[in-house]
């Protein structure tokens, strides 16, 4: 096994690497919008993300604005991606057909 191939995970200088510090793959450009739930990084409250949007950001933040109305919560746009307040999974996917979008949940 090569240097590139492995994964620091524990070092002596900073101690336990986190698998929340490795980069997260980058499904942009492939025409799919990927909704996930996620709850690292936030104590253990769950948002839902959207990810793999050809927007502009005034256009984001108008998508989001739809979205967080439908699921009557909050939510932000950061780099490109849209964060929903919740688990709304399910009710975003069908909203985000009716606006002609190609979606799937990823995740598990």
């Amino acid at each position: 096994m090569n240097k590139k191939d492995s994964r620091l995970v524990y070092s002596t200088e900073i101690g336990r690497i986190k698998q929340s510090e490795a980069p997260a793959r980058d499904y942009s450009g492939d025409g799919i919008l990927r909704i996930r739930r996620e709850t690292s990084g936030r104590k253990g409250k769950g948002v839902t993300t959207i990810t793999g949007f050809d927007l502009d950001d005034a256009g984001l933040k108008t998508l989001a604005k739809q979205l967080k109305q439908k699921c009557s919560t909050g939510g932000t746009v950061k780099d490109g991606v849209i964060e929903i307040q919740g688990d709304h999974r399910d009710k975003l996917k069908i909203e985000l057909e009716k606006l002609g979008h190609n979606v799937k949940l990823a995740g598990g």
